[in-house]
């Protein structure tokens, strides 16, 4: 289980290569949500998204023969970018298994970053990809989500965005598999034990929420979502009991009100954001969590969209 300790010496082991990110806020906002809004802009965080931390945590934590080896991760892109980006710090050999319909920019930039990267077609199952990989080339494999030193890494989001905002009152989270919300949801316990913790999910993806009411882990078909950081089939046999325990409450959005959430931050808060990134942000401008009278965190997990997919959607509208 990752405790508070695990991620305050992740936060320790991460402080030279990752950025603390910025904490912003908006009066358009407040004005808008009647809340005190504050913005954890991983959107800065190198490569583009929060998923650096938990990448370069697990990396640097391997011993020596795992490192000679080098090192497998599958992602639909941002996990695969950090991933890549950790390995090319710590020169640790990346092959990195990505759907062949993810978004151009991360295709382009996990090569970019170093990693070898492996194609599947719809309808293959990246772990089967990844097992048969990790067999063929005796590589460690280094999961998205469902691994401790992941989660741990992924915590010193919130972490940093306690320290620099105060206390919260709540703080909203974007959920895919569950790494980022379980690490968040463990450093608000410790640190603000009275703040909610809220998880936001898409709603063609809902298997967090399901199984988050129904207290059973349920598994869905990849969804299919504008939020690709987020087509996860299931929380994990890590990050599930964790979210159970440490998160207050589960909510969704859809596709449409994601993209308007995500149009609203470039345009009034002059920041990119990619559509998972501002899953957050969307459950509090739909209203689906009230944030009247509150002060609350708002995670930023990511801004590497494809500006051409953007500009399309842009010209639909």
């Amino acid at each position: 289980m990752v405790t508070f300790d695990d991620i305050a010496a992740a936060h320790e082991r991460i402080k030279p290569q990752a950025r603390r990110t910025p904490v912003l806020s908006s009066s358009t906002i407040d004005a808008l949500t009647g809340a005190r809004v504050f913005f954890k802009c991983e959107n800065f965080q190198r490569m583009g998204a929060f998923k650096f931390r938990g990448a370069f945590n697990a990396l640097s934590q391997l011993g020596p023969q795992e490192r000679r080896r080098g090192v497998l991760a599958f992602s639909s892109g941002n996990h695969a970018q950090a991933v890549a980006l950790a390995g090319r710090i710590l020169s640790i050999k990346t092959v990195i298994v990505m759907p062949e319909d993810a978004p151009r920019v991360k295709l382009d930039a996990t090569r970019g970053y170093g990693g070898e990267v492996v194609v599947y077609r719809k309808g293959e199952k990246r772990e089967e990809v990844s097992a048969r990989l990790v067999e063929e080339k005796n590589l460690t494999l280094i999961p998205p989500f469902d691994h401790p030193h992941i989660i741990a890494g992924q915590g010193t989001a919130a972490k940093e965005l306690i320290e620099d905002a105060g206390v919260l009152d709540a703080l909203l989270v974007p959920c895919g598999g569950g790494g980022l919300l379980s690490g968040c949801a463990v450093a608000a316990r410790r640190l603000l034990p009275d703040c909610r913790v809220i998880g936001v999910e898409p709603a063609a993806g809902d298997d967090a929420t399901r199984s988050f009411r129904e207290k059973k882990l349920i598994e869905i078909q990849v969804p299919d979502t504008i939020a690709d950081g987020a087509r996860t089939t299931s929380l994990g046999k890590l990050t599930f009991p964790l979210v159970l325990s440490n998160v207050s409450e589960m909510v969704t959005v859809t596709d449409e009100e994601l993209l308007r959430s995500m149009f609203f931050l470039w345009e009034r808060m002059k920041i990119v954001v990619e559509p998972t990134g501002a899953l957050a942000f969307a459950a509090l401008h739909t209203h689906k969590f009230s944030g009247k009278n509150l002060k609350i965190g708002v995670i930023l997990s990511g801004g590497n969209v494809d500006l051409r997919w953007a500009a399309a959607q842009l010209n639909e509208r």
